[in-house]
């Protein structure tokens, strides 16, 4: 099995890591979030995933401190987001699915805002941009709605903070714009932050989000690691549909069926396969992951 990007070796403390306990939100009497309990540690990028309306844009303006927890907390490097704490708020940056079009230029832009957040970096925007093909001397608000979304990716990635969160960022992107991002994104995130991306479109992001956070409606069903899915479950790519599968998808040149683990042999997690299965399967998911 291939090793995850970013694998480093270190002691993990626990002023270094997201801690939410039984976190709680609604919209009037309608519950979103309901006894959310999750850690996430430094240097990872995590995917969350989830149908729509499960509240995972809720849970990322929560965790930036854009919404106050109804019940519960949210406790990243000891503060609570709510406070919007400068010290806090230098090190964090929500990029939101809805981006602003801006009466400037890119690069004006990014050299007026960019002082808000002590380690952001002109030189590191102006090379994303690049990496984009991006004008930085255009107008935000002439630039086209993929230009418009490369251009706050751009931002958001200088800033250099130790937290960064980001709600359906390939949203918008052409496919040769998705690997820009994802070659943006394992360049230009030094190995102790925390990326949690939330996104629909799971290929766009299936070489660099590990581990994998699935939200369902008010609940977890699962956090782990590709290397923890890959001990539980096994993925098949074969032509031979296996009885008792917990998921089986035809796919082009064969299947691909999702079987609990018995063996210990390794194989390829195929993460749209994974969330079928979760949902399909959620009682015996969370007790398998939960052992």
């Amino acid at each position: 099995m291939s090793l995850p990007l970013r694998c480093t070796i270190r002691l993990i403390h626990a002023n270094d890591m997201i801690q939410i306990q039984n976190l709680g939100f609604s919209y009037g009497n309608f519950p979103v979030l309901n006894n959310i309990n999750l850690q996430l540690e430094e240097g990872r990028i995590y995917g969350l995933l989830g149908e729509n309306g499960v509240g995972k844009t809720t849970l990322l303006t929560l965790l930036c401190g854009l919404k106050k927890p109804q019940t519960g907390s949210i406790i990243i490097d000891s503060h609570n987001p709510y406070k919007r704490e400068p010290s806090f708020l230098t090190e964090s940056y929500y990029l939101s699915d809805e981006v602003a079009q801006m009466n400037m230029s890119a690069q004006e832009y990014a050299k007026s805002y960019g002082k808000f957040w002590e380690k952001f970096q002109i030189e590191k925007f102006l090379e994303i941009m690049g990496i984009f093909e991006n004008d930085p001397a255009q107008k935000m608000n002439k630039m086209s709605c993929g230009q418009l979304k490369k251009t706050w990716i751009s931002f958001a990635l200088a800033c250099n903070t130790r937290y960064l969160f980001m709600d359906e960022p390939t949203n918008g992107l052409d496919i040769p714009s998705k690997a820009q991002f994802r070659k943006a994104v394992t360049k230009y995130t030094s190995e102790d932050s925390t990326l949690l991306i939330s996104t629909h479109q799971v290929r766009d992001l299936e070489n660099i989000i590990d581990p994998i956070i699935i939200l369902d409606r008010q609940d977890v069903l699962l956090n782990a690691t590709l290397e923890e899915i890959a001990s539980k479950l096994y993925f098949d790519y074969g032509t031979e549909k296996i009885e008792g599968a917990l998921y089986s998808e035809l796919v082009p040149g064969g299947n691909v069926q999702v079987l609990l683990n018995s063996t210990g042999e390794e194989s390829k997690v195929n993460i749209e396969a994974l969330f079928n299965t979760v949902h399909l399967h959620k009682d015996l998911i969370k007790s398998v992951f939960n052992k």
